[in-house]
């Protein structure tokens, strides 16, 4: 099974674009095919063996074994086969995981589709029964149909997935895309297309010990970043060492220019000063140019202190909700002399970025856009938002504190609009590009659990502090985050038996009808409310955030008489 990812363990990845100068002046007649260059044969010999190497794992080969016939068969030095065998390894690590959770989002889909068909059969029978007009049946048995059709395709999928765990298998996997390849056999894209997404790329993993990257090299001359990669194909054998293994000359370099982004730039320098492991991958494009990731692992993850409390922040698909909290656990109003450091880049339209503040220490973010803009637009506003966020928390010398939301396809069903809402929330971009900047300015950085915070803010803070519940939200994460826990008050409880009564009461003008209100599932809610009220205050604070606490009847009794 593959690793799990430490907590708070991010990667800051830079990318860039590599401008190659000088080539090495031979070429290799046994690996070299036609007038292609030396580093357009390295990158298609490294993605041969990746692939070569995805196989020999899946029959069970070792580390040894692969290093070693690699080199024979692909001309690559030791270190360049062994990092194919990482990224072979990371690609089947990955399917293995996924594999394991599409089986269970899978069985969960199955089991709502399941009752959903059961509730249609029961509304058909009962038309049927009472005699229902014709359209209203046929809609009702074209609504059994549809349901059924997606009981048994689910059921289907379920079966090939069990089947592939039973035996220890995965599914098969299609180098250079499974849907490019798809529209090669449709006539829709062309063949070299797909080939070349399947040779266009080098990787090169860093050592410390050597000094950040050995095989694909990044220095700094002054004035300009310059990039050296090895062209280990054309390394020559010279002898044999004490142990019986090749003792292979230098390999050529192709050298050039790196261009890196001005914000970036300065980050890059004091990695490369420090001597820093980095991890480089050259990608190749149709047009010719190379692209460059240079990543770096972050791992030393500073400890928040909540001596002054925290910034909390509820994250929402069109921004984000602030809280700025004591250290006693309650709001507290902003500092004198604290202005909204407005970002000046954007100027798309007026209202792109809207400021709401609110008294006592809440703020409200917005971005419109978040919600519907494209990729790589929805990725320039986060990271705009990201640095408005931390730009805050470090003029407040307080630490940021997320909520750890989780938006699995087991979620997604056949409900359209929170299907949208789910797929288009890029919360773990938003984490992603908080966290990176909150590590390069130094301000501390927590995640918390999500359960009830909505919940709680709406019973207890917003109505208390004039908010609206996301920002009542974002109070309960950062008392989480300090270890409060969340008492139920007395106002509440009269306010629970002041909602029976008026629900309960006949000479209520305003008592909901059935359906609407006062349902079997309300009154079971207030029975178990009853139970559980008294006792909510004596439990501990993992107790009270369970699923079986009194948060859950509270969000249902919430719903119902809104």
């Amino acid at each position: 099974m593959p690793k799990k990812h430490e907590k708070n363990k991010f990667s800051i990845t830079v990318c860039g674009e590599f401008f190659p100068e000088i080539y090495p002046a031979h070429r290799s007649s046994k690996w070299s095919r036609g007038e292609e260059d030396p580093l357009t044969t390295e990158m298609r010999l490294f993605c041969a063996c990746m692939r070569w190497a995805f196989n020999r794992l899946l029959e069970g080969a070792s580390r040894h074994e692969i290093k070693k016939s690699g080199q024979e068969l692909f001309g690559l030095n030791s270190r360049f086969v062994d990092d194919s065998r990482l990224k072979a390894q990371a690609l089947l690590d990955s399917q293995t995981e996924l594999l394991k959770l599409e089986n269970e989002e899978t069985e969960e889909k199955l089991g709502r589709a399941r009752k959903k068909l059961s509730l249609a059969m029961r509304k058909l029978a009962k038309a049927e029964e009472k005699g229902a007009a014709s359209e209203v049946i046929e809609k009702l048995r074209l609504a059994v149909k549809g349901r059924n059709h997606r009981v048994v395709s689910l059921a289907k999928r379920l079966a090939e997935l069990k089947d592939y765990r039973e035996k220890g298998t995965i599914p098969e996997v299609v180098f250079g895309g499974r849907r490019l390849w798809e529209k090669v056999c449709q006539g829709r894209a062309a063949r070299e297309k797909w080939r070349h997404a399947r040779r266009n790329r080098l990787y090169s993993r860093g050592d410390e010990s050597k000094g950040g990257n050995p095989n694909i090299k990044i220095f700094y001359d002054g004035q300009d970043f310059r990039l050296a990669v090895s062209l280990s194909h054309l390394s020559e054998q010279t002898g044999i060492d004490k142990l019986g293994r090749p003792r292979m000359s230098q390999a050529p370099r192709v050298e050039g220019k790196l261009w890196l982004p001005e914000k970036h730039r300065e980050l890059v320098q004091i990695w490369l000063a420090m001597k820093l492991p980095y991890a480089v991958e050259l990608i190749r494009t149709l047009e010719g140019r190379y692209l460059v990731h240079l990543t770096f692992e972050v791992v030393r993850v500073q400890e928040p202190d909540f001596a002054k409390g925290c910034l909390a922040i509820d994250t929402n698909p069109d921004g984000v909700a602030l809280c700025n909290v004591s250290a006693s656990g309650q709001p507290e109003p902003w500092p004198e002399g604290f202005n909204i450091p407005y970002p000046g880049n954007l100027g798309k339209y007026e209202g792109e970025f809207q400021v709401i503040p609110y008294p006592n220490g809440f703020l409200y973010i917005r971005i419109p856009d978040l919600a519907h803009a494209s990729s790589f637009r929805r990725s320039y506003l986060i990271g705009v938002l990201a640095k408005v966020v931390v730009d805050i928390a470090f003029f407040l010398g307080k630490p940021i504190v997320l909520e750890n939301l989780n938006f699995g396809k087991d979620r997604l069903d056949t409900n359209k609009k929170f299907n949208r809402m789910a797929s288009n929330f890029p919360f773990a971009k938003m984490v992603g590009a908080m966290y990176r900047r909150a590590t390069k300015e130094g301000v501390p950085f927590k995640l918390v659990s999500p359960r009830h915070t909505s919940t709680i803010g709406y019973w207890k803070y917003m109505k208390r502090y004039a908010v609206p519940v996301h920002c009542a939200a974002a109070l309960v994460i950062g008392r989480r985050a300090m270890g409060f826990r969340e008492r139920v008050t007395e106002e509440l409880r009269q306010l629970v038996s002041q909602i029976k009564q008026n629900l309960t009461r006949k000479d209520n003008p305003d008592r909901p009808g059935e359906g609407k209100g006062m349902t079997r599932r309300v009154r079971a809610c207030l029975r178990r409310l009853e139970e559980r009220l008294p006792v909510h205050n004596g439990l501990a604070q993992s107790e009270q955030e369970a699923y079986n606490s009194v948060w859950p009847d509270l969000k249902l009794l919430a719903l119902s008489v809104r």
